[in-house]
Order: C-alpha cells, then structure tokens, then sequence
C-alpha cells in the first residue's frame, strides 16, 4: 500500500550550490550524506514528514528529467520572503486553475520548483475535475 512520496532524486553539477539553494533558501535540513571512494557523492535532504530530495553529483551538462518539485507550504508569502532574503528570484503568487496558491522558482540545475499553499477550496483536497486554459 502507498503511504506518501519517499523521496525525489535530482543530479547536481554543483553539490555545494544546491545544498546552499535548499537549505538556505527553503530552510531545508540535511539528513545525511552519500561518500564514496572517500569523496562527497551526494546526500538526502528533508522536506518533513519522511520525504527526502536526493540529490547526486551529476556529470557536466547532465540534465534531469523532472518537469518540476511542487513542495507543499502553510504560508507561501513567508516562504517567498524567505527565498528573495537569500538571493534567489520567485516568480508572482497566483491562484491556480487547482483552487490552491503557487509560485514558481528554478534550482540551481535548472529545475523548476512549484511552492503550494492548499487553500480550503483546493481540489488537492475537495477533488473533482480542474479545467485548465494552458
């Protein structure tokens, strides 16, 4: 039986920029770290709740193939204000066709990333059939 999302795995060409975008930017901890051959090779990073990013040293110019993370928030404007503090662009808060506010910012390897606030109307929640325009 399914119980929740374990973990989403990137590749990074810059293991240190991405640990600092994560943690500094989306307060992310880490969990631990991947060594091998006796050299940082990676590490997990904890979004809450027993779900982790993983996130692996990739060769140069390698890009993943994740369309983007969508990291559930209880406050977005605060989690915005947050990231802009630490140097990093978001995009404007809109409400989407789904009922629930977003927006969207890129990692430092170029993946997009959707910050979701439920709203008591979201159909995340309510369900039922969302018709998009886009």
């Amino acid at each position: 039986m399914l119980k929740q999302l374990a973990h989403i795995c990137i590749h990074s060409e810059d293991l240190d920029a991405t640990e600092q975008f994560y943690t500094t930017a989306l307060g992310m901890a880490k969990g631990f770290d991947f060594i091998r051959k006796g050299r940082p090779f990676g590490y997990y990073l904890k979004f809450g709740n027993q779900t982790f990013l993983e996130v692996f040293q990739g060769e140069p110019g390698a890009v993943g193939n994740i369309n983007h993370l969508a990291i559930e928030v209880d406050d977005l404007d605060a989690v915005i204000a947050q990231i802009c503090a630490a140097g990093h662009e978001v995009g404007d808060k809109k409400l989407g066709a789904d009922h629930s506010w977003q927006a969207w910012l890129t990692d430092p390897n170029g993946i997009r990333i959707e910050l979701h606030e439920y709203t008591e109307k979201s159909m995340q929640l309510k369900g039922g059939t969302c018709v998009v325009d886009w």
